[in-house]
């Protein structure tokens, strides 16, 4: 998979820019502040419907403009698609052939992403709502259902702890009725995790081993707040604990377990990674992001879009070989850097464009490009 072309429609400082890419490298060069991330947000958001710096909309429209349009030509194996998001304060439309979508699931996945920006290496020591955001972003993209069970748990869950802090006196009857609807979509969005962590850990362990020169295993947990016994009985043990929770959870006026408190834990040889080196730390996230590349691969049939934004340097010659290896000729990847002078190894088929105070140029690549 990769994208042919971009439209923007007054996305963040772009008043209006068009850009036709390489199927395999493209590099965004320019001073800092100047709309590098901003371009490759917008990739991010056409695939996703939404940014990865920000939950509000209205940084993503133009100074003094209503809406924010984004539209892309969509190479695939079986074909070529077309995307289109237009932002508007009347919420978004999503269209796949010019066709609307009427639900998120059916757009999400028609154009698969694997972000790797300087907030990731975070994931490890981060808050467990990273972790969890991780997940989701990843889950949603590679199988629609998930997003599907996981939409229905957040609204169940939203109506459980609005009941909580409002109800005067509480029908224990219609908490039940909530209690069982929220073990039925979080049991099966426990179970989608549960299946996807598996392979990820297996996949990631993989490209950890070759990083560590052979020396590191790397293994993922997934930290349920739902007890359970085995994968079959997980909604009758989810469904116990909220009950047996319910005084706890009337006094705090809030839902204490269930998927949107679980948490993922990293180990290297064992050990939490939370007390490894800043390099093995670095190495883990790498290694989670090529396992990413593979497994969306594996599942969908195409290669993701691999963005970059700002992290070559901060990986040494080492993981930066490792990484171009890993994805030469085989994934269209988007780099942004402020210099080329860190960057070693690059493939000779690549773009290059320039952006200066969100205006986009490319560079003619005569094979003299100095990288």
């Amino acid at each position: 998979m990769w994208i042919k072309e971009i439209n923007l429609k007054h996305y963040r400082n772009y008043d209006s820019a068009k850009a036709s890419f390489s199927p395999n490298l493209n590099v965004f060069l320019g001073r800092n502040a100047q709309g590098k991330t901003n371009f490759l947000e917008a990739i991010y958001f056409l695939s996703l419907t939404r940014s990865h710096r920000t939950r509000s909309d209205k940084e993503l429209i133009h100074f003094n403009e209503k809406e924010v349009q984004v539209s892309g030509e969509i190479v695939r194996q079986n074909g070529t698609i077309t995307l289109d998001i237009n932002l508007s304060d009347k919420g978004r439309v999503t269209k796949v052939n010019h066709l609307k979508q009427a639900k998120l699931s059916d757009y999400i996945g028609a154009m698969t992403v694997v972000l790797f920006a300087p907030e990731d290496l975070q994931l490890v020591k981060g808050s467990p709502s990273l972790r969890r955001k991780f997940l989701d972003i990843d889950l949603g993209q590679i199988k629609p259902v998930y997003l599907s069970d996981l939409s229905n748990y957040n609204h169940v869950l939203r109506q459980r702890n609005t009941y909580l802090k409002t109800a005067q006196t509480v029908d224990m009857a219609f908490l039940s009725v909530l209690d069982e609807q929220l073990a039925d979509y979080g049991s099966r969005v426990m179970e989608h995790r549960l299946n996807f962590i598996e392979k990820l850990s297996q996949e990631a362990d993989k490209h950890h081993f070759t990083i560590s020169t052979e020396l590191e295993h790397l293994t993922i947990k997934y930290l349920a707040s739902v007890k359970f016994n085995q994968v079959d009985t997980i909604r009758q043990d989810f469904l116990k604990q909220l009950t047996k929770n319910h005084q706890r959870d009337l006094f705090k006026k809030n839902t204490g377990v269930g998927p949107h408190r679980d948490d993922l834990s990293f180990f290297i040889n064992d050990i939490n990674a939370t007390f490894g080196s800043q390099g093995q730390q670095r190495s883990l996230i790498l290694s989670l992001k090529l396992a990413e590349i593979e497994l969306i691969k594996s599942i969908t049939g195409d290669s993701p879009i691999l963005l970059l934004d700002d992290v070559m340097s901060e990986l040494d010659n080492h993981r930066q070989l490792k990484l171009l290896e890993a994805i030469r000729d085989n994934v269209q990847t988007f780099i942004t850097t402020t210099s080329l002078e860190h960057l070693s190894n690059l493939p000779a088929n690549l773009k290059i464009f320039t952006i200066q105070s969100g205006q986009l140029s490319e560079e003619k690549n005569d094979g003299d490009i100095d990288i």
